[in-house]
């Protein structure tokens, strides 16, 4: 296996030959194998343990195992206790959950700190068959299927072609000790029914069961490949940027082949769920929400708008007579004297002083506001002038208004209220800027 593992190196993973490694060692057979690995392959490493204090007085034994190891080997230890349960109580996750994301948070902090290049973790073949199944039965896409990447950006996983037996033989021909974890054995978590029952099952009904899956895995992964590629050739034609997040093109989404798919491609990473609901967003009416954890989408009339799941800001934002510059989330607004109307854009207005009534202030948008539109006769309802301009959602969301008392001054950058307007050309001027 020391020889295999030096190919592995020559063929595919040179580069850790030449870079600062932190190594992720539990204390259990596989993670301790990679070390003496790394060790006799003469690359430069460092260890690293998580004390996650799950298993009473073992999981010190462990700490204490792992920090003799590296002190035999003569390199870097370092070591972090986390009270997993209370961090998983707070988040609202299991705790495996928990585990994972304090281990991987905490390697990166130790990556920055410490400037080391890549993360190894020891993951086999076998957790690799184990992973496959979890997400099988979870319900998932080809990338589930695909299993674990051997380099997920600085994570490294130099065992991943490696069966667990095969590393239990390395490890009892070469007189290497370990710690065992007893809760591997329980089968009240998933992932061991799976290696306890199913697994063994398969194996009984074909011996090179493993080697098999491993091929299997090999064509899935040259299929995601292409897919990504097909993928890249869609994107730009489908999606374009705007300046609440990105618009899907829905026109060209219907013409496509496997439109389906190619939607779930490309909103995977988004946390959406009913998948079935958004494809039928696309024949939808304009105005259609639809919701995940952390994003939205809005159907409009050509698009589907991607945004961010934020809660619409409604504060109140207060502009004093003497203020000739403010800063505020929406835009820069200055306030200038001019002897005449000269430019004339969306980012400005002209407005008669003595109307105005100070502080003015700027705020959001609400059911029931209405102005008297420059250029235009009556009033008009704000929702009804959004309507005319065909705003999608997100746009209406985040138009401002500039007011006087209760009267609105300017739907900024989009239309002045005549109310305030220059009527006489002896009247003083002032130019009002925002620019966003």
């Amino acid at each position: 296996m020391e020889k295999a593992f030096k190919n592995l190196l020559k063929s595919k993973l040179a580069y850790l030959t030449n870079h600062k490694l932190l190594l992720a060692v539990s204390g259990g057979v596989d993670s301790v194998v990679l070390t003496y690995l790394c060790h006799a392959a003469k690359l430069d490493f460092s260890i690293a343990h998580c004390n996650f204090h799950l298993r009473e007085g073992a999981c010190d034994e462990d700490e204490t195992f792992v920090k003799n190891l590296a002190e035999k080997l003569n390199v870097d230890f370092y070591v972090e206790q986390f009270n997993t349960n209370k961090y998983a109580e707070e988040q609202g996750v299991s705790t495996q959950m928990a585990a994972r994301d304090l281990r991987y948070n905490w390697f990166n902090e130790l990556r920055f700190r410490n400037q080391f290049e890549y993360i190894l973790t020891a993951h086999h073949a076998n957790d690799d068959l184990e992973t496959f199944f979890i997400n099988l039965i979870r319900g998932t896409g080809l990338e589930g299927l695909s299993g674990i990447k051997e380099v997920n950006n600085a994570i490294v996983r130099p065992l991943l072609g490696f069966s667990r037996s095969r590393i239990e033989v390395y490890a009892e021909a070469n007189n290497i000790e370990w710690r065992e974890d007893y809760t591997n054995a329980e089968t009240k978590y998933i992932r061991n029914k799976i290696r306890h029952h199913l697994v063994p099952m398969l194996e009984e009904m074909n011996p090179k069961f493993l080697e098999s899956f491993l091929k299997t895995q090999s064509h899935l992964r040259e299929n995601e490949a292409l897919v990504e590629d097909y993928l890249s050739l869609l994107y730009p034609k489908i999606i374009s940027k705007s300046a609440y997040g990105y618009n899907l093109d829905i026109n060209y989404l219907k013409k496509i082949p496997n439109t389906p798919a190619v939607l779930y491609q490309l909103l995977k990473t988004f946390d959406f769920t009913e998948w079935d609901d958004v494809y039928n967003l696309l024949n939808a009416q304009p105005g259609k929400v639809l919701f995940s954890k952390t994003h939205r989408l809005v159907k409009d009339r050509e698009y589907l708008i991607l945004t961010e799941r934020n809660q619409i800001e409604d504060k109140v934002y207060k502009i004093t007579k003497n203020d000739e510059f403010a800063m505020l989330p929406m835009g820069t607004f200055s306030f200038n004297k001019v002897e005449e109307i000269v430019e004339k854009n969306k980012n400005c207005i002209y407005v008669n002083p003595d109307k105005l009534n100070y502080p003015l202030t700027v705020r959001k948008w609400q059911n029931g506001d209405y102005f008297y539109p420059f250029g235009m006769k009556g009033k008009k309802k704000i929702s009804d002038y959004f309507k005319d301009k065909k705003l999608s959602l997100p746009e209406k969301e985040n138009t401002w208004l500039l007011c006087s008392g209760n009267e609105i001054v300017w739907v900024i950058n989009m239309r002045a209220d005549r109310r305030f307007a220059i009527t006489s050309p002896r009247q003083e001027i002032v130019k009002i800027t925002c620019n966003p």
